[in-house]
Parts: structure tokens; C-alpha cells; sequence
């Protein structure tokens, strides 16, 4: 099998890198080893298709210990929540022998429990590249559903499917509700969304948050509403 390297064991790693494991020869590190995540970054670097599953804050500084490493021809992949940030710190950072290629698994650890066929994932190579191969194994080998796309319309949407629903849903778990002897089907959907981002990290929610330059404004325009909502009340 093809060997694929890999870095980042976060959550989202062990879940990929379980799924993965069928298809490549997983060359996988970390920054903290373990008996999953035991390769050197040299080790990975020998690999002609390498994904970075690191923060999206430190996309950047794992793409400069790379660098020196990789050979020619070389795919690299990210698998961050934002795009622009991580994929212009990856082209700063990396030779231009290698090719890059940004993709966004829109599910996780908690949304990938009854498995991957059907969750959508976003691809969004740089200058034009063919990603034919790519969209083949994840459609016909992971049962994903992929959308093809130009990192800036990735961040447009994102900062609405992401930046305002993490958030209200970030909200509505904090408020820490009691457990309700009859609900409504709306209640019910509120609280799944909730469920669904209560594990997310600090990391990945301050990336959708924060490193999306479109969802300060989407942000600002939800705080507005909120508070004229509260005025009505108060009428």
C-alpha cells in the first residue's frame, strides 16, 4: 500500500487515521508520541502524500520544520476549519516543488459515529491542481460526499455553517439546561447541535471564530440583533 504520512493524533487524527488505516501504509507523528504516533517527522517527510492535521494556528510552523525535508512532487494536505490562513502559511513556508492541497472534513469525532458515508468534506487545491485522484478515493472508497472549491468562498461559507452555529451552539451548552421531561422538536435540534460541538477544542473553536476573516463581521451582526431583540423585550 501507498504510504501516507501523517501529523496531528489529535481527535480528528485518531478518527481519520482509523478510517485511513484499511486503505495506506500510515506513517503517523506527533508531537507527543505514542505507540500510534511513533514516526519522526523525517520519517513522514520521506512520504510523497503528507497531512498536516495539526491546529490551524500551527499549520504554519509544522509546514517550516517540513520544508527542509520533503521531496519533490510531494502533496500536502491540511485538514483545517479555515482556509486562506493555513493555506497561504503553507505556501510561504513550503518549496515550490511541492503541491498543495487544503481540504475540510465538515464532521468529527461526534458526527462520525455511525461511520463516514455521506459526510461532506471540501477540497481546495491551489493553483488549479488535479485533484481527480483525491475526490475518487474519498467518494468511492470513504463514501464522502466532495465539494470542490476556491479557498475565499470556503471562508464565506464557513463563517456562516460554522462561525454562527458553533457559537449559538456554544451558548446553549454553557447555559447548562436541565434535563426536560417533554421537549419540542426545535428544543431537540438545538440541543443536538449543542452535543455536537460540546468536545470541540478551544483551539478549534477560536479558529473558526478568530482566523476566518469573514466571521467577525457575521459575529458582530448576531451580538446586534441579540441586543435589539432585548431592547423589544424591554418595551
Amino acid at each position: 500500500m501507498e504510504r501516507l504520512g501523517w501529523i496531528g493524533y489529535g481527535a480528528f487524527g485518531r478518527l481519520a487515521c482509523g478510517h485511513l488505516g484499511a486503505h495506506f501504509d500510515l506513517v503517523v507523528h506527533d508531537a507527543e508520541p505514542s505507540r500510534h504516533a511513533s514516526a519522526s517527522l523525517e520519517e513522514v517527510a520521506a512520504c510523497k502524500r503528507i497531512v498536516i492535521a495539526a491546529p490551524v494556528q500551527a499549520i504554519g510552523d509544522v509546514a517550516h520544520a517540513l520544508a527542509p525535508l520533503i521531496q519533490p512532487g510531494t502533496r500536502i494536505y491540511d485538514v483545517g476549519s479555515v482556509k486562506l490562513l493555513p493555506l497561504e502559511a503553507m505556501r510561504e513556508a513550503l518549496p515550490a516543488h511541492c503541491e498543495i492541497i487544503g481540504t475540510h472534513p465538515l464532521f468529527g469525532p461526534q458526527s462520525a459515529v455511525k461511520g463516514l458515508k455521506g459526510l461532506p468534506i471540501v477540497l481546495c487545491p491551489l493553483n488549479g491542481l488535479d485533484v481527480s485522484c483525491e475526490t475518487d478515493f474519498l467518494s468511492n472508497r470513504l463514501g464522502l460526499e466532495v465539494h470542490l472549491s476556491d479557498a475565499e468562498t470556503h471562508d464565506k461559507t464557513m463563517a456562516l455553517v460554522q462561525g454562527l452555529t458553533h457559537m449559538v451552539s456554544k451558548v446553549i451548552a454553557d447555559i447548562e439546561a436541565a434535563p426536560a421531561p417533554y421537549t419540542t422538536r426545535s428544543f431537540d435540534l438545538l440541543m443536538e447541535a449543542a452535543g455536537l460541538v460540546a468536545q470541540d477544542s478551544d483551539a478549534l473553536f477560536k479558529a473558526i471564530e478568530k482566523l476566518n476573516p469573514y466571521s467577525e463581521d457575521l459575529r458582530n451582526r448576531f451580538f446586534d440583533s441579540v441586543k435589539a431583540l432585548s431592547d423589544r423585550l424591554e418595551t
